[in-house]
């Protein structure tokens, strides 16, 4: 495990997107818990790849939800919601992941839903580069129906409490800290227990950040 600063991370993880050999786009995971610090992690590493010469794409699960009449049958705090109704792991793979993978046409779209309006989009489609490199955040990405797809996976670690605190910061000016606490104590923090017992996404990670300082994060390479 190494211990650096944000910028020496960041080229640790472009020298990993680099070193991927594969003849069609390069497909990132970026996982981990809500709050974890993805986005920003992806948002930060697609600049310094652009800088490299990259083209990327960036794109996030929050942009493949299910409409929200469909998203909570088992009740708005339900965790196992959380993790069965939320996602449309089906158009992600049709309308994305496959279309860059091997035996694809580059041709795609990468989002089907705009969750501020609960509305299902259906964009242009886009031609990706043959060396583009797709950075994809969210939650749950190493479980069954999309863990094949990455051709290199990255897992954003951070205690779960810390999550919590850092969802009261980013939420303030829209929710209040009881609503925020009671939906990350009932909902997203069992959902990732329940993640994390079934699927164990850090034995499918490639590079693990441990985020807790975000300045000076930890990480680790794992070989598989």
């Amino acid at each position: 495990m190494e211990r650096g600063t944000r910028d020496e991370v960041l080229g640790r993880l472009a020298e990993a997107v680099g070193s991927v050999t594969v003849a069609h786009p390069t497909r990132v995971a970026v996982d981990g818990p809500p709050a974890a610090g993805k986005t920003t992690l992806a948002d930060e590493l697609a600049v310094v790849l652009r800088a490299q010469g990259r083209d990327v794409i960036r794109a996030t699960i929050d942009d493949f939800l299910f409409p929200r009449a469909r998203r909570y049958p088992r009740g708005e705090y339900s965790a196992e919601g959380c993790y069965f109704d939320t996602h449309d792991h089906g158009a992600l793979n049709r309308v994305l992941l496959d279309p860059l993978g091997p035996n694809g046409d580059r041709r795609f779209q990468p989002t089907v839903y705009d969750h501020t309006t609960d509305a299902v989009l259906a964009p242009p489609v886009t031609t990706a580069a043959p060396d583009a490199v797709l950075l994809f955040d969210g939650v749950f990405l190493m479980r069954p129906e999309l863990v094949d797809r990455w051709d290199l996976r990255v897992f954003v670690s951070t205690a779960l409490e810390s999550t919590v605190e850092r969802a009261v910061i980013r939420a303030r000016r829209v929710s209040s800290q009881v609503d925020v606490e009671r939906r990350w104590r009932e909902r997203y923090i069992p959902a990732q227990q329940l993640y994390f017992a079934t699927v164990r996404p850090t034995d499918h990670a490639d590079i693990i950040v441990h985020n807790d300082e975000p300045r000076r994060p930890l990480w680790e390479t794992r070989t598989h």
